[in-house]
């Protein structure tokens, strides 16, 4: 048997509630949906870093563990696990709560690589850290 998880002990960066348009005629959520709120979380960790423009350069491979329905609350929780000196890469995970329920589930995890962006909109090192 499989030890129980639980989701990251922080705040999430997004908190929203699957809705009906977000789903296919069964009702199971389309994992396209979960990816763009997904990079959403990781761009806002990824903006407050470079404390500027940053843009999705890659998203390493993405598993669907379990279904989200509508109705379903989803956290997407994001964390910074590295850094280059001008990449970003943040590690993000979603998880659902039933409505109802009190339970959480990870129904996903990806990591995404950020690119910091000047002006110009060409990359530019990271400012340090504080």
């Amino acid at each position: 048997m499989a030890a129980a998880q639980t989701p990251p002990e922080v705040a999430p960066v997004i908190r929203v509630v699957a809705m009906p348009a977000d789903a296919n005629p069964a009702g199971d959520i389309f994992g396209g949906w979960l990816m763009s709120w997904m990079d959403l979380a990781a761009g806002t960790v990824a903006a407050r870093r470079s404390h500027g423009r940053a843009a999705t350069a890659a998203v390493e491979a993405m598993s669907f563990l379990r279904p989200v329905v509508i109705g379903d609350e989803v956290s997407f929780y994001a964390t910074l696990i590295g850094e280059g000196r001008t990449s970003m890469r943040i590690s993000v995970e979603a998880w659902r709560r039933h409505r109802e329920a009190e339970e959480t589930v990870k129904v996903t995890h990806a990591t995404f690589t950020y690119v910091s962006l000047g002006e110009d909109r060409k990359p530019r090192p990271l400012p340090p850290s504080n």
